[in-house]
């Protein structure tokens, strides 16, 4: 990669500009041995609490523990079938298997990426039925329903107020995978007010993952609620099920948050919501040049009721391996997240998914590509960005001829 080269992520920045603080976190962990648990862990738990607007936070080894701890704290239980979308990281997906449950599947919102209230409802109403003593079954598998897990894909968020209202009439709970979405807000009109992901559902799970907004130096995740019970039941279950030492009320997971992780993670919370208010504003600056260079790709759509914090930016195309080869040769990085969704992949054949199943999710996988996308990305980094792209759908146009040119004019329309 040449010297003028733009990376699809920077983690070596933020790192090196916190380099003291973050140091003095492993000095401090050297001089006390205090690697697991305690107030490391306890202050960090408390401060993202208070981040998301949650009254307690929990750490866990990972955004998968902090979704599979959350089902198991919620009331998820073998047998049973949890509700999520096909476009999204299989970590989803496992979470719900790994605690005995079957993942069925709802398509998307074609603009937002997001599970569709609307396709949820069908499936409540059309493609289930109540039993014998009134619970609702999948026509599907004939399992009981009792989970939706809505994905605040992107850094996008979901249209809570519908899917919140749709568990409430069927009863079911209500679990967010915000693990893209750290600090991300909902305006929901039901109660007049901004919330934040992670605060809505009966529980919401986070990832740290190094490359998130706010990212680890290695795994970590948490879980956000407002109830107390269930805290305290994921205390349990993240450290083999443990009451106090070596008193075991479950059967649990070694699914603890290491206090340098913690720590870490403290360090550079304070400057998250900067970070995120940076990365919107690379956004609206992607979104100002497509436009004038004539939106040669689909730009992501953010509803009024959604503050994105655009953990990912991700175009369309028509054409994505030979607009990210293009761009390779430029010296721009890109990624494809994800690239098949999940009903079609080999892991999941068992439950006998089509493809023409989830439409418009199949539609959006094939067509996606993410940008660079970072809170110290330049604005003359992101127009270069932008030419490149240009310069590929122009020739591109030009080579295949008029004909092809009414396709891309068509496509820029949609």
């Amino acid at each position: 990669m040449n010297v003028s080269s733009i990376p699809f992520l920077d983690l070596v920045t933020p790192h090196v500009e916190l380099e003291a603080e973050l140091t003095a976190v492993f000095q401090q962990a050297l001089r006390t041995a205090g690697f697991i648990g305690g107030p490391v862990v306890e202050n960090f738990e408390k401060a993202f609490a208070s981040f998301c607007g949650a009254k307690y936070a929990v750490g866990v080894g990972s955004g998968t523990d902090a979704l599979r701890f959350a089902l198991t704290a919620a009331g998820v239980r073998s047998g049973d079938v949890v509700v999520t979308v096909p476009n999204t990281f299989i970590a989803t997906t496992e979470a719900i298997s790994q605690v005995g449950a079957l993942p069925e599947f709802v398509d998307i919102d074609e603009r937002t990426c997001n599970m569709d209230p609307e396709q949820l409802r069908e499936y409540l109403e059309q493609k289930c039925t109540k039993d014998s003593s009134g619970r609702l079954t999948s026509r599907r598998s004939g399992r009981t329903v009792t989970a939706i897990v809505p994905v605040h894909l992107f850094g996008q968020m979901v249209d809570m107020d519908a899917i919140l209202e749709l568990a409430e009439r069927y009863g079911l709970i209500v679990v967010e995978d915000a693990c893209q979405a750290h600090g991300a807000q909902y305006f929901s009109r039901k109660q007049n007010r901004w919330l934040s992901a992670g605060c809505m559902g009966k529980a919401g799970a986070f990832s740290f993952y190094p490359g998130k907004n706010l990212g680890a130096c290695g795994e970590a995740g948490a879980v956000t609620t407002n109830e107390e019970a269930l805290a305290a039941q994921i205390r349990m279950i993240r450290d083999h099920g443990q009451a106090k030492k070596y008193y075991h009320d479950v059967e649990g997971y070694n699914g603890r948050l290491d206090a340098i992780q913690a720590g870490l993670l403290h360090v550079k919370l304070p400057h998250l919501a900067k970070w995120n208010e940076e990365r919107r504003g690379r956004a609206g600056e992607y979104n100002r040049l497509f436009e004038m260079a004539g939106n040669p790709v689909n730009a992501p759509y953010e509803p009024s009721w959604s503050r994105a914090v655009y953990h990912l930016y991700v175009v369309r195309t028509s054409d994505r391996e030979g607009l990210m080869a293009f761009l390779k040769e430029a010296g721009i990085g890109t990624g494809i997240h994800y690239p098949i969704p999940l009903h079609l992949q080999n892991a999941y054949r068992s439950l006998n998914y089509l493809p023409g199943d989830f439409p418009i999710a199949e539609q959006v996988a094939a067509a996606i590509v993410s940008l660079p996308m970072f809170p110290t990305l330049t604005p003359e980094q992101q127009a270069r960005v932008v030419h490149e792209i240009r310069n590929f759908v122009e020739a591109k146009v030009e080579h295949c001829g008029s004909g092809s040119m009414q396709l891309q004019t068509a496509e820029r329309s949609s």
